[in-house]
Parts: C-alpha cells; structure tokens; sequence
C-alpha cells in the first residue's frame, strides 16, 4: 500500500494486489474479509486475492477507514489499486458507493453494472438471455461451445458464475494432460487385512507419542517411495526429446478444497519415517483447508497419491499430474470374498488404479510397480522396521 500523490486524495493510502509468485500476473478477488466504510486495524485480513495456484490473503498495513473499489469475483492485475483506507482511529467514513456488480457478456470481456448495495457476481439471467448463435452464423457446422450457447434459454432457472483461476487452471491442466501424454491405466487390489489390524493396535500409542494419528496414507506413501526405486522408470520425466531421471522422493497428495484440487507435495518421503510423514500431511493438509497453500507448498513433486476412496469411489482412472509421469489412486475399502488357501474369506479389499504416460513407461513397468505398492501395503509391518516386502 503506498499513498496517493492526487491532492484530492492525499490523505488515502493506496490498497494494492500484490505480488504472489514469480510467474503470476493476475488474479481474482475471492472475498472481502470488511465490508465498504468498515474501521480496520494494522494487521488485519482486508480480502482474498484467487490465482491459478494459490489463494492468498492481503493484509492491512494502517489503521483507518476502508474504502472499496473493486467487487468479489472481480479479476485484477497484481499492482492494481483495489481499494483505499483513509488512515486514523475514528476516521470519517468515506462516502463512496458500493462496488460495482461485474457481469460477464456472453463472447467478450466483464462490463459494470449501474453500482448496487451488494457485491454479488453471480449473474441473474432473467437480466440479460444469452445470445444463441446458430451453425449459420459462425459460418459452418456449430462447435460444442456453440451448441451449449444455443440451449433453450429457461428464465429463472439458470445462473452463471466467472470460473474463478484455479478451476481455469485445473481444467486446462487436465486437458492438456489428455492432449500431451499417452495415457494408460492399470489396476489391482489389495487385502488391507493387516494393515486395519496393525493401525488399530498401535493407534493409541502411536497418537500419544507423536501427537498424529496414524492413517492410511502414510503407509502408501512409504509404499510408493519403495515401488520408485524398485521401478525408477515411474520416477522420470520427458522433457521435449529427453527423459529426466529423479534421484528424489517428493511425493504430491491431491486434496480436495472448497475451491478445487490442490496437490501440496511432502519433501524427501524418503527420509520421513510414518510419524514425519503424518506430520507433514497434517501440516499441508490444513493450509489446503484453510486456503494458506504458498507456491513452495505446490511446486516440483515426482509422483502423485489420489484418495477417492474417502468419497466413496470404488473405481477410478486418476488423470496424470504434468510434468509427472504417473499416478497412483486409491479407493474404498470394501468387505469382498476371495480365495484365501483355497477357501473363500470375507478381506477388506480396496482397488489400486495407476494411470501412466505410456511414452515413458512400458506396460511391464506399471504392473510390477503397483505389484510393489500391492506388497508394501500387504506387509505393513515391514514399514516399521523399514525392510522392503519380497
């Protein structure tokens, strides 16, 4: 924040979007944390700048009067003046008009509203029907985008919202994933008999000795840190007309937030034993939670870990996380019969699924390394003494 050099507004202190990464220009307003004309302290969170990585929060660095001059929802350019505060304790409130309400025309760029008490962006489309466009008009047959503009208007029954960055980003992510790779998937299952059994059993002092609960994940982290170096062609990259070989364990765990999937990565699993590595989901788990995720948090990763079983997915082909080579997704565990020593037993079974980039890694090579994660997981004592299953 710096102050205005206009004399009408001397004595404003400029609020600005900061900078929050070295490679990002732009971003949204997610939330105003004070109202238009609210008093705010030194210190105190003003709103929530959204990019394509991360959510941030931008802070007050006086005490004054906030004045509000751009609506949630509204994208903005990093060093773009947002808002003012007229500093001082009991400062006269500004007398200024609520932001703006954006709104977004179909096929061009967000317009301004006639200025209305409340900042929200979601667009009634009893105002303003999209425009259909027919195959006629776009000169040949119509494209997908322009199909699903020539739907049947339904007043009232619809609503439209800007796609805030990070969605942008994933969808962009995915589909360039699907576009740049060849991807292949590959399943198996594993009795997770031992593993439940061992977790109950050491739970209670586990938790009392390293203040963490011992999960599931844990394990598969080892599990994957164990199947990379069994089968180090999952641990490499292409890169244009070269393959890059990791001699490093940064392992990324997609989690899902209120905003979209973030994917923090844990640092050298490798030398993590299962208290570390719970202490470290712990920690990223809940600035992913919290929107407190910084670019370090996101960045690098040599393989990545999806859990759709705690939303109950059975079954799933997880999309490749790029630059990543590949990428191991768990699901539910269920109570199934199968053939144990010739007899039919009741196993808590879960669903493995390793989707690769078949350009860099042979079908071979994804069967033998989810057989190691099958091993690992199978023989989870071995994790405690940090032997590797046979």
């Amino acid at each position: 924040m710096e102050k205005e050099m206009n004399p009408a507004t001397a004595n404003l202190i400029s609020v600005k979007v900061p900078s929050v990464g070295e490679s990002i220009t732009s971003g949204v307003i997610g939330s105003w944390k004070k109202k238009n004309g609210d008093s705010v302290a030194s210190g105190d969170p003003l709103f929530e700048i959204e990019t394509d990585k991360v959510t941030s929060e931008v802070f007050a660095e006086t005490s004054g009067t906030l004045e509000i001059l751009v609506a949630e929802g509204t994208e903005v350019k990093v060093g773009q003046v947002v808002a003012h505060i007229l500093p001082g304790k009991g400062a006269v409130k500004p007398s200024v008009a609520a932001p703006a309400k954006p709104v977004r025309s179909e096929g061009g760029p967000s317009t301004t509203s006639k200025p209305e008490p409340s900042v929200n962006v979601n667009l009634n489309v009893n105002e303003r029907p999209p425009s259909p466009i027919s195959p006629r008009e776009s000169g040949g047959p119509a494209t997908f985008e322009e199909r699903a503009v020539a739907r049947t208007f339904r007043a009232g029954k619809e609503s439209r919202r800007r796609m805030s960055p990070l969605r942008r980003k994933i969808a962009d992510r995915l589909v360039s994933a699907q576009h740049t790779a060849a991807i292949l998937s590959t399943f198996n299952e594993a009795d997770l008999s031992k593993l439940i059994a061992l977790r109950s059993e050491v739970q209670p002092v586990f938790q009392a000795e390293h203040g963490v609960k011992l999960g599931f994940m844990s394990f598969f982290i080892q599990a994957a840190v164990h199947a990379l170096k069994a089968v180090p062609a999952v641990n490499a990259r292409i890169e244009g007309d070269e393959i890059v070989e990791q001699h490093y364990y940064d392992i990324g765990v997609a989690v899902g937030t209120e905003k979209g999937l973030v994917v923090p990565v844990l640092r050298d699993c490798d030398q993590l034993d299962l208290a570390g590595i719970e202490k470290a989901l712990a920690g990223v788990a809940q600035r992913a939670r919290d929107g407190k995720l910084s670019l370090p948090d996101l960045e690098g990763g040599v393989f990545t870990i999806s859990n759709g079983g705690i939303y109950g997915s059975v079954l799933s082909t997880p999309i490749l996380n790029p630059p990543q080579s590949a990428i191991l997704g768990m699901h539910a565990i269920q109570p199934r019969p199968i053939a144990v020593d010739g007899q039919v037993e009741i196993r808590p079974m879960m669903n493995l699924a390793l989707s690769y980039d078949h350009r860099l890694i042979d079908g071979k090579e994804a069967v033998g390394f989810l057989i190691e994660i099958k091993k690992f997981v199978e023989n989870p004592t071995l994790a405690l003494f940090g032997l590797s299953p046979s």
